[in-house]
């Protein structure tokens, strides 16, 4: 594997004209902000050798480069999940090319249920620990070791300093921010009323089925993480209502403006 990831980066570095500093990944309807990117170059995922190819709606499937509240990123307009057949490793490919690069900071968003009683839809939150319910990890498996340690601590997986960044340019942009615990599902169905009661007993205040692989590899690589997230429906066991994609991608793309000018301020502020 470590050879397909030594030749996607270096087909994507003879594409770039910097060295890429971010890395993002934005899930289901949160395409938009590489409208605020000064882009340098957009490519398909099928173009990008070894790359895996979105099939979900509201994941726009291409790769974009360029410059983001003064510094330069590497953004995934939609990502992989293991609902889809992909394993462990195909979903996190883009984490270790992106660190291959020379990517210091990997952020990433995404639509997820929300657990806690006291989130409302639209709401964003910036998670502070994960819970990996996938069954699964992608570092299972021969290690890496020119990407990272056999057994990577976990205790931080996202950033204490990059959290207290993002509740500061939130208060100053004035758009209010949760913070709390993001729990990763497989999917692709939906929780029951008792997996919903479940989750909210272990401490999560928001579930998805994505994020947490993709953390997973990022630690491994040493990269300084943050996740901020779009709570795209309230889960209350007693009272729980149908969901439709269609509505999932409705709530991520009217929260999606106040998302991409809190990350442009996060990232502008970043140290050079």
């Amino acid at each position: 594997m470590l050879e397909k990831i030594r030749q996607t980066k270096d087909f994507l570095v003879s594409k770039m004209s910097e060295t890429p500093v971010v890395g993002m990944i934005t899930g289901t309807g949160l395409g938009d902000l590489t409208e605020r990117t000064a882009v340098d170059f957009r490519i398909a995922y099928e173009e990008i050798p070894n790359f895996p190819e979105s099939t979900i709606e509201g994941h726009k499937g291409t790769l974009v480069t360029g410059r983001l509240g003064n510094k330069s990123i590497i953004a995934q307009e939609g990502r992989f999940h293991l609902y889809e057949g992909y394993t462990p490793n195909e979903i996190t490919f883009s984490v270790r090319v992106m660190a291959m690069m020379g990517v210091k900071y990997l952020f990433i968003s995404s639509a997820v249920g929300g657990l806690n009683p006291d989130f409302e839809t639209g709401d964003l939150m910036v998670v502070t620990d994960q819970i990996n319910l996938t069954g699964t990890n992608p570092l299972i498996g021969p290690n890496l070791d020119t990407l990272g340690p056999r057994f990577p601590d976990m205790n931080k997986v996202y950033d204490p300093d990059l959290i207290a960044l993002a509740k500061g340019k939130a208060s100053e942009l004035g758009i209010p921010v949760r913070q709390g615990v993001y729990a990763g599902l497989v999917g692709p169905s939906l929780e029951t009323p008792a997996e919903t009661r479940f989750l909210r007993m272990i401490g999560a205040d928001t579930v998805g089925m994505s994020t947490v692989s993709e953390a997973i590899v990022g630690v491994h690589c040493g990269l300084k993480i943050m996740a901020i997230v779009v709570v795209s429906n309230v889960n209350l066991p007693e009272h729980m209502e149908k969901i439709s994609l269609e509505e999932v991608i409705a709530a991520a793309k009217n929260s999606g403006p106040a998302l991409s000018a809190l990350w442009e301020k996060i990232i502008e502020s970043l140290p050079d």
